[in-house]
């Protein structure tokens, strides 16, 4: 190559002797005693000391500040002072000549690249460029191209196609907001980022493709949470025809714990087959429907039990019990972990301990001693236990309770197997729900899931012989440790399954042509059975690497009020652009007048 000769991390002690050509960034400058300086080179693929022993190249390298960019040709040689942390710590460089390439034009960075991780993330975002030079950072997106080639990879293995789908199509209701595009040559219309290729996807297997996949780009207009970024994500897309909810499950299980054992910060992971939990009972023992099976903690219904113990949070209420052995907290400990998961859950938590003596102390304790041997037997309490309790509605009582899990699995080594991967499947998902405005019957989740039971479930349902209520789909979600991957169905390729399932709800045939007329359409023209998933691939990633916020593994992210810092978007456009699409910004007007 014009520029290299070789890498910054390639040089060993066997090339000592050799002329060598280098490039990349000045990462230090150390002047020794003025007539001598070591020189940390940087690249992508490591370091390189360089010893400027001439005057005419200390000269040059000490008027340069650090990160600018510079090719040095010279000698290679043994190191007096070698340095075992480095792949090339037993080699340096002495340069004969040097060029200066790419000169960083600022004397003082916005934060040492080494250390750029301790920066505010607004600064990072702004100059995520310079972030990015940070060897630790630029791992995480080494490990994302990795995976996403070992996804690829199985995915071709297993027979797929990989298939891209459009990017501007038309609006649909998905569950989030859409991203709209206004159509310069339609007045007044819009296209719509896809959420998902979901449609797409299952009109693929309409169309006679047997497997579809693809690293897919989504947008959805969402606020950002630590495992969600907002604006776009990216998924691992991919949809079954003549397929069952086990087909899926069993490529995801071939093709994900390979790539896991790999690429993951722990070596473990779940082995096929992944453990099937029903959603009611996930809400049932672990208080959500994304458990982390890393914890060995589950909870208990004790509504009959302790409801009416005269404590009054606790009245006419469902009370969620989970028992805890080895947790010697202290009462600030305890305080804080009921704090914590009130601020989580929105939520009170309650407590209770029974001491090494046998009796029932701390917390509501006073509440139970009338009832202590019924409290023990039923919960089968040995001395030296913590129980941890919370009260409400269903709902808020699951919760809570679910909450509390994770806290005292984090706080509690002796319940959390945490280095591993721990897989599992959330089947059974309710069909249907009483909305929370409506006060009426709504889907609950993907509205094109089969019904368990096909049409005659909700022909009976019709009838008023089956509550709606108790009718489950064949939905899934793929959960790893306590984060939810994705969900997937089994899809409803049935037009006249379809119509029903929507007239459950008060809508009709026309609705489902209005809404779906593409899939709607070709779903009459003959679909086959057809099921799929789509995995998070920032997620996955974000699991592999360690990190806690998923803006660790995306190159450019938005923060977290999306926006893209470093570009300045969403930003203003001119007048003429607006005119052209025919679009009148009131967000214009109002700034014009000082609101």
């Amino acid at each position: 190559m014009q520029y290299r000769t070789h890498t910054c991390n390639e040089l060993r002690l066997e090339d000592a002797g050799k002329t060598v050509r280098l490039s990349g960034w000045v990462e230090n400058i150390r002047e020794v005693g003025g007539n001598l300086a070591f020189v940390v080179l940087r690249d992508y693929y490591g370091t390189t000391q360089l010893v400027a022993e001439d005057e005419k190249i200390l000269k040059i390298l000490l008027q340069e500040n650090k990160e600018t960019v510079i090719s040095v040709t010279g000698t290679v040689r043994e190191r007096a002072s070698k340095n075992p942390k480095l792949p090339t710590g037993d080699i340096e460089v002495v340069p004969d000549s040097v060029e200066i390439l790419g000169r960083c034009r600022y004397n003082a960075l916005p934060f040492q690249i080494q250390r750029s991780r301790e920066a505010d993330e607004s600064i990072r975002l702004k100059y995520r460029y310079l972030d990015l030079r940070n060897p630790e950072v630029k791992k995480n997106i080494l490990l994302r191209c990795n995976v996403v080639a070992a996804l690829r990879q199985a995915m071709i293995e297993h027979g797929f196609l990989e298939i891209t789908t459009p990017i501007l199509t038309a609006s649909s209701p998905e569950g989030a907001r859409d991203y709209l595009v206004p159509a310069r040559k339609h007045p007044g219309m819009f296209y719509a980022l896809p959420q998902a290729p979901q449609q797409f996807k299952q009109l693929l297997m309409a169309s006679g493709f047997d497997r579809y996949f693809q690293i897919a780009p989504c947008f959805r207009d969402e606020d950002a949470r630590g495992d969600r970024s907002p604006g776009e994500f990216y998924q691992l897309d991919m949809e079954m025809a003549f397929a069952s909810q086990e087909d899926v499950f069993s490529v995801l299980e071939d093709v994900l714990p390979p790539v896991f054992s790999k690429y993951g910060k722990y070596k473990a992971a779940s082995s096929a087959p992944f453990r099937r939990i029903p959603y009611l009972e996930a809400m049932e023992t672990y208080g959500t429907d994304k458990p982390d099976l890393r914890i060995d903690l589950t909870c208990r219904d004790v509504t009959d039990l302790l409801s009416g113990c005269g404590f009054a949070p606790f009245a006419n209420k469902t009370v969620k019990a989970i028992p805890v052995t080895g947790f010697t907290a202290t009462r600030k400990q305890i305080d804080q972990l009921c704090a914590d998961a009130e601020v989580v859950s929105g939520n009170k938590a309650y407590w209770f301990r029974l001491d090494e003596q046998g009796q029932i102390t701390g917390g509501i304790a006073k509440f139970l001693q009338e009832i202590r041997d019924k409290v023990v037997e039923e919960l089968g309490l040995q001395p030296g236990t913590f129980v941890a309790l919370s009260a409400g509605d269903k709902g808020a009582a699951q919760k809570t309770a679910g909450v509390l899990i994770k806290k005292l699995g984090e706080l509690c080594p002796n319940h959390m197997q945490a280095e591993q991967y721990a897989f599992c499947w959330i089947v059974d998902f309710p069909m249907y729900e009483i909305g929370e405005e409506s006060g009426e019957l709504e889907f609950c989740h993907n509205p094109f899931s089969m019904p368990n039971g096909g049409l005659e479930i909700l022909e009976r349902a019709e009838k008023g012989e089956v509550d709606p209520l108790q009718i489950t789909a064949y939905q899934y979600d793929l959960v790893c440790n306590g984060v939810e991957l994705s969900s997937g169905a089994v899809r409803n390729h049935d037009p006249e399954i379809m119509i029903k399932a929507f007239e459950m709800v008060r809508l009709g045939e026309e609705d489902v042509k209005a809404k779906f007329p593409a899939m709607y359409n070709a779903f009459c023209y003959g679909a086959p059975p057809h099921a799929g998933i789509a995995p998070g691939v920032d997620r996955m990633v974000m699991l592999l690497a360690g990190e806690e916020s998923i803006r660790e593994v995306i190159a450019f992210p938005m923060n977290k009020n999306a926006q893209d810092v470093m570009m300045g978007a969403p930003g203003p456009v001119e007048q003429k652009q607006l005119d052209e699409l025919c679009i009148a910004s009131t967000a214009k007007k109002e700034s014009a007048s000082g609101q």
